[in-house]
């Protein structure tokens, strides 16, 4: 069995990505951790407690399907044009709650929190396009771009969130979805939200890289 590792760490995680997403929306991968030209993928339409490491789907980064029982994730465009522009081990995407809302108000996430800096200095909105679609894809991978982030928003449709392994994308989705919610709830009672510059970003990115994390 092709990326074993990487099969059985979809499986084993998927159950997180249950938790943050209703339904059987949402997708997460995990990138080949020895050539970094395939990735194993949540299968389509099966509830993520329905599969195991043999159905799990095997797709290069160029998009073709190599391996798995079951059909893969309809997002495969994305999760492939995140893998060939982005050096990322895993790729979460979520319609959780919080982040959601944002992403239907077409409103970017500021930095309410020192805790954004886990995927840059503020969570931008990606363009609006068709699900699954070539034209999404590119527009996630600009958005990140253009932010230095290692998320986006997405008009109208979701979360996605990219790191170096599974563990710490859905540790950071958490993040954006925790910070979605407090910023939301500020506005919701009818406060003005206050945000961290620069400089105090910076200072915090300093005692990450310290406390080498």
């Amino acid at each position: 069995m092709t990326l074993e590792d990487e099969r059985r760490a979809v499986v084993e995680h998927a159950p997180d990505l249950a938790a943050l997403t209703p339904g059987r929306t949402g997708n997460l991968s995990v990138r080949d951790g020895e050539t970094g030209d395939a990735f194993a993928i949540t299968p389509t339409g099966v509830p993520y407690d329905g599969f195991d490491a043999a159905d799990v789907p095997v797709v290069g980064v160029d998009g073709d399907r190599r391996d798995g029982e079951m059909a893969p994730s309809s997002e495969v465009p994305m999760h492939a044009a995140i893998y060939r522009r982005e050096d990322v081990g895993a790729i979460v995407h979520t319609h959780s709650p919080w982040s959601t809302t944002l992403a239907v108000a077409r409103e970017p996430l500021p930095p309410i929190h020192y805790m954004i800096v886990a995927v840059g200095k503020r969570v931008p909105v990606a363009e609006y396009a068709p699900y699954g679609t070539d034209e999404l894809a590119e527009h996630i991978v600009r958005a990140m771009d253009e932010a230095e982030a290692t998320a986006t928003l997405i008009e109208n449709h979701g979360l996605v969130v990219t790191a170096s392994d599974v563990e710490t994308a859905l540790e950071n989705t958490h993040h954006v979805e925790s910070l979605a919610r407090l910023y939301l709830q500020t506005r919701a009672a009818g406060l003005e939200p206050r945000t961290l510059s620069d400089e105090q970003l910076e200072t915090v990115l300093e005692k990450f890289e310290s406390y080498g994390q």
